[in-house]
């Protein structure tokens, strides 16, 4: 911080790292996560800190206080563009932020650091559990520092910390094929992100079908597409998306779901035949629908 030098100024700068890395995984965007860093020093800068015995702590509050109030910013964002009726398309699920933008190289690293899944389950927590979840689990805050930020009981943030868990952890699925559809889903990605077109024509059934709602293009009205190279040429076409997608369980069933700057884009949910091929594709993309949608990570 230009032109100071006290001890919450450098506490600050030490603590940089660690505070980053928590506004990250609660707002899943780096470049909101930096926003969120400079509102919190603007914050700090103005409280009065005599009486603050832990000065790391005390800044991962206001950090968390600070991306508490941008998720929940988020969230009426979201609801007021469903609820005026108009279609925007999957960008209408949650504005990105009006500041600089991040390195998307910097960014996609993190993501991989992080783990693309999770994030994508996390934007699908509400703000308080996924607050919860992140600063306990991932960062050792005690949940009575946790309650106090909500405004609730430690009880009663325990149960929202334990809801996350389960979300990001998935639960097992009766399903005996789920391992090898798991697989399945793995291989496409993988064959997605790496351009490779005979691997990605090879999970496909010979009567696959793709369907794509009118946002994922976006396009008048949805779109069908038949046949193992028309399918797996519209894959291929979705190589960049593929870049920030991770398996997850959609509904309970294996799935992918594509995620931008930590927000919940594209959801593809998969049908098998028998001999474990896949049989369609469904791609989502409109966000009354996506909100429909439980996502959930797999165990």
């Amino acid at each position: 911080m230009p032109g100071r030098s006290d001890a919450l100024a450098e506490r600050f700068e030490l603590d940089r790292p660690r505070l980053r890395a928590v506004a990250y995984r609660i707002l899943g965007s780096l470049g909101e996560a930096d926003d969120a860093l400079q509102d919190a020093w603007l914050r700090a800068d103005r409280a009065d800190t005599s009486g603050v015995e832990n000065p790391s702590g005390w800044l991962t509050t206001v950090v968390a206080r600070v991306c508490l109030n941008m998720l929940r910013a988020r969230d009426t964002r979201r609801e007021e563009s469903l609820d005026d009726g108009t279609d925007r398309g999957p960008a209408a699920v949650a504005p990105v932020s009006g500041g600089p933008a991040a390195d998307p190289a910097e960014e996609a690293l993190l993501a991989d650091e992080v783990g693309v899944a999770l994030l994508i389950v996390l934007d699908t927590l509400g703000p308080a559990e996924r607050l919860a979840f992140v600063l306990h689990d991932m960062f050792d805050v005690p949940f009575d520092d946790i309650a106090a930020m909500l405004d609730k009981t430690s009880a009663a943030t325990r149960q929202l910390a334990s809801r996350a868990r389960r979300r990001v952890r998935g639960v097992p699925a009766p399903d005996a094929d789920l391992p090898r559809r798991r697989r399945a889903v793995d291989a496409y990605l993988a064959a997605t992100r790496g351009g490779d077109f005979d691997a990605l024509v090879s999970l496909l059934h010979p009567d696959v079908v793709l369907r794509a709602d009118a946002a994922v293009v976006p396009t008048p009205e949805p779109i069908a597409v038949a046949g193992v190279e028309q399918v797996a040429r519209g894959a291929m076409a979705s190589m960049g998306r593929a870049r920030s997608a991770g398996v997850v369980l959609v509904d309970g069933r294996v799935g992918m779901a594509m995620a931008e700057h930590g927000r919940l884009r594209v959801v593809l949910r998969f049908a098998f035949a028998d001999d474990g091929l896949i049989t369609g594709i469904d791609v989502i993309a409109e966000p009354n629908q996506l909100n429909n949608l439980v996502i959930s990570g797999i165990s």
